[in-house]
């Protein structure tokens, strides 16, 4: 068996993650592709948490530059959290991987309340807990949601699935010479403006030292191979990393 790097993980997955090769919602293959990577590291000495975004469905900040209030644009997003965390869910039940659902924002008749001590003994029973909703308040992305749920949970590292091999000097999508980063420390990724993941995610990482792995999701096997620590991706830390 593979011996992993790190023994306690925060998987964070942003809703377009769920798209697949849909323009809305969710797409019930890519659901079970992602189930199926984290489920192949679940016979290892893994303990994970995951953090999912709503964007396939809503995205707060968009739909606040159209009129609705800000606020208001950010509670609904964490909603579509909700939904994305609920098909995760499925897609792990379905596979036998015990999994707990925990939202910031309390609706009992689909998700537990996030208390960080019940999520902690869940990794503890080995189950898989999806954390939702946010930080639970507007004005924060679910970015800063992932780093601050990693810290209260004691991870050893912040993964981050994209749909690109990196972090890069410039979009590869656009840009044939784009360069692709192996390693990067927090103060670049903030002053180059490098759009990892928001600058309040960064420097909570930062000032707290935790490492974070861009990596990509849609390369099979890649979610083991990083937390068994393999090269790939993109690596953001301290001024040696």
């Amino acid at each position: 068996m593979d011996q992993p790097e790190y023994g306690r993980i925060l998987l964070k997955l942003s809703g377009e993650a769920l798209l697949g090769d849909s323009s809305f919602g969710i797409d019930p293959k890519m659901v079970d592709y992602i189930a199926g990577e984290i489920a192949s590291v679940h016979d290892m000495p893994v303990e994970m948490g995951v953090v999912v975004g709503g964007g396939n469905i809503y995205r707060g900040v968009e739909m606040s530059s159209r009129g609705i209030d800000r606020a208001a644009a950010d509670y609904m997003g964490m909603l579509a959290t909700v939904m994305n965390g609920i098909a995760l869910q499925n897609a792990f039940e379905r596979r036998g991987i015990q999994s707990r659902l925990q939202s910031s924002i309390e609706m009992t008749r689909v998700a537990e309340p996030y208390v960080r001590e019940r999520a902690i003994k869940h990794l503890e029973l080995g189950r898989i807990v999806i954390l939702v909703g946010g930080t639970g308040n507007p004005y924060f992305t679910t970015d800063t949601a992932a780093a601050l749920r990693a810290l209260e949970i004691k991870a050893h590292v912040l993964l981050k699935a994209t749909k690109v091999d990196g972090v890069y000097d410039k979009d590869p999508a656009t840009n044939d010479d784009a360069v692709m980063y192996d390693r990067v420390t927090y103060t670049e990724a903030l002053s180059r403006d490098l759009r990892i993941m928001d600058a309040t995610a960064i420097s909570l990482c930062r000032e707290n030292d935790l490492p974070i792995i861009v990596f990509n999701l849609n390369k099979k096997g890649n979610i083991r191979n990083v937390i068994c620590g393999e090269s790939i991706g993109t690596r953001v830390g301290g001024e040696k990393v």
